[in-house]
């Protein structure tokens, strides 16, 4: 197994493997060892307990469909976050009930007694991911894909333009897009204008 320079231990052939081979149940098993913890964790956050499924089913339909996959163009990481990417476009009213839901949660700690900082720490923290969670809901689909991708799932650029089968200048043109709005949506949240209040 060759090593990788950043000491991550994998090789190429982990990275990019062979799925055509004679005995693809033994890689798929790697793969579901290697990336299911990772995939879980990135999907609850996103649409909560229909994570379980989602994993189950993104596997599944990598299965099914591994004959199509091609090392060439990604890493087995990103073709599988790409699989779930899209059946989270089938639930995307789940996860905008769910960031919905955070915000409400977040907005509900608000309401605690301010008689230490920990407490006041505490209660900003929960301002702020409401106010996270109602900028989540209102991007556009593609754009909540690209942020999350990257934040939650940690993918790199070009990992989320393999997973999204979109080029990697878009990925970073709209990374760009949605900060920028995030930052906006932050500053006019933080200082509204008289009569906001």
């Amino acid at each position: 197994m060759t090593e990788h320079a950043d000491g991550g231990g994998a090789s190429d052939a982990d990275d990019r493997p062979d799925l055509s081979g004679p005995h693809p149940a033994r890689i798929f098993g790697h793969l579901f060892d290697r990336h299911s913890g990772p995939l879980h964790r990135y999907l609850a956050r996103r649409v909560g307990d229909l994570a379980d499924d989602l994993v189950g089913e993104t596997f599944l339909i990598a299965f099914q469909s591994r004959a199509g996959y091609d090392p060439g163009r990604g890493t087995a990481r990103s073709w599988l976050y790409g699989i779930a990417t899209n059946l989270l476009r089938r639930h995307v009213r789940q996860e905008v009930r769910g960031l919905r839901a955070a915000a409400r949660a977040a907005g509900s700690a608000a309401g605690a007694e301010d008689h230490d900082n920990r407490v006041a720490d505490q209660v900003d923290a929960s301002a702020r991911a409401r106010l996270l969670a109602d900028a989540l809901v209102e991007l556009e689909p593609g754009d909540r894909d690209v942020l999350l991708l990257t934040g939650w799932a940690g993918l790199d650029s070009n990992e989320v333009a393999e997973a999204l089968g979109i080029p990697v200048g878009t990925v970073r043109s709209r990374l760009h897009r949605v900060r920028r709005r995030l930052r906006t949506h932050a500053s006019n949240t933080e200082h509204p204008r008289s009569g906001d209040e």
